[in-house]
């Protein structure tokens, strides 16, 4: 076991390894403070849970050495800094996470957290509330071992991250602006990889209104807003490109009252993805200029890009291979890779700081009925969190 005054001075092998004996002596405290956060249940939508995770973790911040904020909400779940203060200048460090996932109240009583050949499996787990349990680990090592990483570390988590960051936003822009890095706990890629590139993710809500009339008596002189929709969906699905990483997908549709009437309204509700922020703002122009074959119909929409892609740029692939030479010194392979889905990370990445996703526990199973972590997997990650930190 190392000791706290040479810890700074040991060669990265040696601290790496250091570093992994002291987790995995931790990780049986750290399963168990896993198996709480999971059993604070924190719906999206349920902001008493994810105000009760917050009241929760915020005094074991504390007593790790760190300085607390509850950033609190009237409507959704509060947000949580908490920042490891340092003796030097250096740029601070967002350590970026959320405190809510998609599982309604009463999952853990159906999938209760449980421990099982080598996996903890349990509602949220993966995603991502052993994410939350990295923090903890790290900031806690950093505070026992006395170690100065040289620049504050800003731990951050959202409270609405699953359903668009919308409120912690705000905040989350605010406070990442002043950092040099964002290292985002995010689940891994199968194989434990992280993630160099999201795809961005907007939403467009359209609403047709034609002019009602009986479908027999006076049939032509309906304009038929289902028809004019149609036509519209037609635009849409062709404007997916995967050469360039669109897609758009018209996902739910609505409209009519009866099938002897013309209809008078259709609404629908359309997701798209993007490769690159220029293509975002390039579809959104597309489809705001649409205008209907029918002139006696209207059409409205709504929406565009809702969160950025965070796209694989200089800075973001010199973050990655840091990273990936400091996952040697304790055992890891760190590979790379995509995903079509969004983070927070696309946020600041978005901003102009180099931001690396998906570092993780290794899992599987994000929203799904199997999801897990592998246990083993805990200490490895834990001790090249510290080592980025403190590298960066």
């Amino acid at each position: 076991m190392f000791t706290a005054y040479c810890l700074p001075l040991l060669p990265t092998a040696m601290l790496a390894d250091a570093l992994v004996e002291y987790f995995q002596s931790n990780l049986l405290g750290a399963l168990d403070l896993l198996r709480t956060i999971v059993e604070i249940e924190s719906c999206s939508y349920d902001k008493p849970g994810i105000d009760a995770l917050a009241e929760f973790l915020a005094p074991r911040f504390r007593d790790r050495g760190a300085v607390v904020e509850i950033l609190s909400d009237p409507v959704r779940g509060n947000a949580l800094k908490a920042v490891h203060e340092s003796k030097r200048a250096g740029k601070p460090v967002m350590i970026l996470g959320h405190l809510d996932t998609v599982w309604p109240s009463g999952s853990t009583s159906a999938r209760p957290f449980r421990v099982e050949e080598g996996r903890a499996y349990g509602p949220g787990v993966f995603d991502m509330k052993s994410g939350i349990v990295l923090s903890l680990l790290t900031c806690q090592v950093l505070h026992e071992k006395k170690i100065d990483p040289g620049k504050n570390l800003i731990f951050f988590f959202s409270g609405d991250e699953e359903i668009g960051s919308k409120t912690a936003l705000p905040h989350l822009s605010s406070i990442a602006s002043s950092c040099g890095n964002v290292l985002c706990l995010e689940p891994s890629l199968p194989g434990g990889k992280v993630k160099t590139f999201r795809k961005g993710v907007g939403r467009f809500d359209i609403r047709v209104e034609g002019i009602p009339s009986h479908a027999g008596v006076d049939h032509e002189t309906g304009a038929n807003a289902i028809q004019e929709l149609s036509r519209l969906v037609l635009h849409l699905q062709g404007l997916t490109d995967y050469a360039r990483g669109i897609t758009v997908n018209v996902g739910k549709i609505q409209g009519g009252t009866a099938s002897n009437v013309v209809p008078a309204l259709c609404e629908a509700e359309v997701d798209f993805r993007v490769a690159t922020v220029a293509d975002g703002r390039w579809l959104e122009s597309v489809v705001h200029s649409v205008q209907p074959a029918d002139h006696r119909c209207k059409i409205q929409i709504q929406g565009g890009l809702e969160r950025p892609p965070l796209e694989r740029t200089p800075a973001v692939i010199a973050l990655y291979e840091k990273a990936r030479g400091l996952a040697s010194s304790v055992g890891m392979d760190l590979g790379e890779g995509s995903t079509g889905g969004g983070s927070d990370g696309s946020f600041t990445a978005a901003m102009g700081i180099p931001t690396l996703d998906g570092l993780g526990v290794q899992g599987d199973g994000a929203h799904a009925l199997h999801e897990h972590i592998v246990v083993d997997d805990i200490a490895r990650r834990t001790a090249l969190l510290t080592l980025l930190v403190q590298s960066l």
